[in-house]
């Protein structure tokens, strides 16, 4: 696994020359690598409170995407909340947006809270200390997936309203996803002591998450 954004950084871009455009798993790479360019000029500009806390929840949190592509490259078995991209990635009735907001919707609906656990256990801190630059990144992913939208949307804007993709996408919201991520991170937190509950969390969140992911692939034509 990479070290560090850079490392981060030079994996995802690797994976968008290797991948065909309109494959699944590559609309999301893009995606995720515009955000993580931005963090990555972010933490550079001293924008967080602390760089360090900052740097360090970005590569665990991207590691998780990359390991699960590494595993399903390898053809072993990813995690629930991913597996309906992996299946689904050169359907041809699935949309460009569709792949991204199922990519989006298992990054941080299962991976985030994982990532933030782990950075809190590592650089043994509270949850407290991470909650403002958790923020932060949610408001950066919130411009960022208004653009997405717009920018993958087919039109014209006359006609999206008949659009069944128009319904679909508009049932998930980041914002929820995000605090959904926060309540799961603090209840993995709570019962970090106990090793048998936090799987069983741990499992549900991604089963949930999955579910959530093949909703959002349903083929539209």
């Amino acid at each position: 696994m990479p070290a560090g954004i850079e490392g981060v950084l030079q994996r995802m871009r690797g994976l968008e020359a290797a991948l065909p455009p309109r494959d699944g798993v590559a609309v999301f790479n893009r995606v995720y690598l515009r955000v993580t360019e931005e963090i990555a000029r972010q933490v550079a500009a001293g924008v967080f409170a602390d760089h360090r806390v900052a740097a360090e929840l970005d590569v665990r949190f991207a590691r998780r995407y990359l390991t699960a592509v590494d595993r399903a490259a390898a053809g072993c078995r990813a995690p629930a909340c991913w597996r309906p991209l992996f299946q689904l990635r050169g359907h041809p009735a699935v949309r460009p947006l569709q792949f991204a907001l199922a990519g989006i919707n298992a990054h941080i609906g299962h991976d985030l809270a994982l990532a933030l656990a782990e950075t809190c256990r590592v650089l043994e801190a509270e949850p407290r200390a991470l909650e403002g630059d958790f923020d932060r990144i949610g408001n950066l992913l919130a411009a960022l997936e208004e653009r997405i939208r717009e920018d993958l949307m087919p039109g014209p804007d006359a006609l999206d309203i008949a659009d069944p993709l128009t319904h679909l996408v508009g049932a998930w919201s980041l914002e929820a996803a995000r605090s959904a991520a926060w309540a799961s991170f603090r209840a993995l937190w709570a019962v970090r002591g106990l090793p048998d509950v936090a799987e069983d969390l741990t499992e549900r969140m991604d089963a949930g998450v999955g579910l959530v992911g093949r909703c959002l692939l349903t083929p539209l034509r």
